[in-house]
């Protein structure tokens, strides 16, 4: 039987931190090792680095320098026998994945990995990363071998931003493992803080699960916003015509100028990527589409937004656009690969008069990113309402 001494939990994020307050509320020791020496003494304070992380306030409040502790000193996790690594995975400007912080904390771990400790990853990575590079990184650096020496699993988060700590206790969550015992480790340990857990067939099928869930989004996404300009182009009410199509069987999105944040626009490269590999470039075609339809919206837009402009009897320069909402998605304060942030800067660099209004952000944080400061009663011309998927 595996006894859990306490839990480290690595990288202070968005995903990470309710994760560690979600531990804590089941009574088990956590700690939480960083980097970013502010956001551990908010932490350690009692104030809630995430305020739009809903009941995350109460469980710092309740549970902070208590079971929940934060830190930057890898020093303090000796004492501690599982650890958990949640830190984020970007890609390349080739769209290739980026490893570095992810091998870098894996390397980070040897120093302090005593034997049957547990190391468990839930960062999303392609399928194939944690058996076939983690593990072998794990056991260059520490000399010790999985499930004779150290246990090694993989559980891919599916949390979301304002909901993270309502998934945790309510969304299903898969776990896989290199060997028999250290599924059995894993499993027994996540089953303490994890209520609907499930166990899958290897290290594959868990990270595939996890990617192929935000493609499907990509994909739906891609499609309401072909459809859309295909019923612009016919002239027929596309809301009207979604609005009766859409039942039990059938979902069409709402049209956007694309998709944001840190998951959607980034996963299908996993997979991209790993059939071009393969030299299968064939079996990447609707997700590459996908992609390109998204990412090209903004540009869709832009030149809707100019033959508006075009017909308002003033010079194009002196007409005031509002772009609302700027942030990848509605009340999370967060311009990571925001369409309606890449409108507005492609906007701006047509020469037109852009405002910016984001309740999440202050008049002084919209002037730092270079525009000017709207509010909704102050602007001439507002061509578009747009509703992001």
């Amino acid at each position: 039987m595996f006894k859990i001494k306490k839990i480290n939990v690595i990288w202070l994020g968005k995903a990470g931190l309710p994760l560690a307050a979600h531990i804590a509320k089941k009574w088990i020791d956590v700690i939480w090792v960083d980097i970013d020496e502010k956001r551990c003494g908010m932490i350690n304070d009692w104030k809630n680095p995430i305020p739009e992380e809903n009941w995350l306030d109460e469980l710092i409040q309740k549970f902070g320098w208590k079971e929940l502790y934060a830190t930057t000193d890898w020093d303090q996790t000796k004492q501690w026998n599982v650890f958990i690594v949640i830190v984020p995975l970007f890609i390349t400007k080739n769209n290739l994945p980026d490893y570095s912080i992810v091998d870098t904390v894996t390397k980070n771990i040897w120093k302090y990995l005593k034997k049957w400790d547990l190391v468990v990853y839930e960062t999303t990575f392609p399928p194939t990363t944690t058996e076939n590079r983690l593990k072998n990184i794990l056991e260059e650096v520490s000399w010790m071998k999985e499930w004779e020496d150290f246990y090694l699993a993989y559980s891919p988060e599916r949390i979301m931003t304002g909901v993270s700590l309502d998934r945790l206790e309510n969304f299903p969550k898969v776990i896989w493992w290199v060997s028999k015992i250290s599924g059995d480790i894993g499993y027994q340990v996540y089953s303490k803080f994890i209520p609907h857990l499930f166990k899958v067939a290897d290290a594959k099928t868990a990270e595939f699960i996890k990617v192929i869930e935000w493609i499907y989004r990509d994909v739906n996404i891609a499609l309401a916003n072909e459809l859309f300009k295909i019923a612009e182009t016919l002239w027929i009410d596309f809301y009207q015509a979604r609005e009766y199509a859409n039942h039990k069987y059938c979902h069409i999105h709402l049209p956007s100028t694309g998709v944001g944040g840190h998951c959607i626009p980034v996963y299908p490269h996993f997979l991209i990527k790993l059939m071009e590999a393969k030299n299968k470039e064939d079996y990447r075609v609707l997700m590459q589409t996908a992609r390109d339809i998204n990412e090209d919206m903004i540009n869709y837009w832009a030149e809707k937004i100019i033959l508006k402009a075009l017909k308002v009897n003033k010079p194009l320069k002196e007409i005031e656009i509002l772009v609302k909402w700027i942030t990848y998605r509605p009340w999370v304060k967060e311009l990571y690969h925001s369409r309606n942030y890449a409108l507005a800067k492609l906007l701006k660099q047509k020469w037109l008069k852009v405002k910016v209004y984001d309740e999440m952000f202050s008049k002084e944080e919209i002037e730092n990113l270079g525009f000017e400061y709207g509010e909704s009663w102050d602007i001439e011309f507002d061509c578009f309402r747009l509703e992001l998927s």
